[in-house]
């Protein structure tokens, strides 16, 4: 199916090594099966056994479902909200309260003495 030299298809040698033979598979469900790129045996894998590793190589492919792609077109923005002077109003309040705590911080204080003090 896949051109291979022989070494690389045979998957099982005898004890005396002169007779080769194939007899490990890899089996694929036939909805899969033009997803297998390439199959082969790996003589270098020592087992401690006289079977060859045998891999495949699978294509692997991704399918975005179309539930996905609604869900971008539903998180989209009303803009013209953010312009509403209110609105406006209300971030500019908002925005500079966040940010108040964390202008008490102190640079110089010692982060192991806070350690301590916080267990």
């Amino acid at each position: 199916m896949y051109p291979h030299r022989n070494i690389h298809k045979y998957t099982c040698t005898s004890p005396d090594g002169k007779i080769h033979n194939q007899i490990d598979h890899v089996m694929v469900d036939r909805r899969w099966y033009s997803s297998v790129l390439d199959v082969r045996s790996f003589r270098g894998a020592d087992c401690d056994t006289d079977r060859y590793l045998v891999i495949a190589k699978f294509r692997e492919r991704l399918a975005v479902g179309k539930q996905a792609t609604q869900r971008l077109d539903r998180l989209r923005y009303n803009w013209r909200k953010v312009n509403a002077p209110e609105v406006r109003e209300k971030y500019q309040i908002e925005f500079p309260n966040r940010f108040a705590a964390f202008e008490n911080l102190n640079d110089n204080e010692d982060v192991n003495r806070t350690c301590d003090n916080i267990k």
